[in-house]
């Protein structure tokens, strides 16, 4: 079984922002890779540029063997998840 990590993601996300964010999540992962994150995303607004940022946690996540489950999602970013079609890529 995979160990579980917790992750808390806070914002508002700017698109100016994502570089940084990728390169610290990067290091992140290589600390924990093969976990299971728990990412909370209480924090967050619902907008584009924040499923920008967790579909790319997730991709970096990904590489590093782990998988991203996000909770704490409100509804309204659940639902832009879902419009995007990403519910598979980003589960809650």
């Amino acid at each position: 079984m995979a160990p579980t990590v917790e992750l808390m993601i806070r914002g508002p996300i700017r698109r100016a922002d994502l570089p940084d964010l990728t390169s610290r999540v990067c290091a992140f992962f290589g600390t924990h890779a093969g976990s299971t994150v728990r990412c909370d995303v209480s924090g967050v607004g619902a907008d584009a540029v924040t499923v920008d940022a967790l579909a790319r946690l997730q991709w970096v996540a990904r590489r590093n063997g782990c998988v991203v489950v996000l909770t704490n999602a409100g509804q309204d970013l659940l639902a832009l998840v879902e419009l995007m079609g990403l519910t598979e890529v980003l589960p809650a």
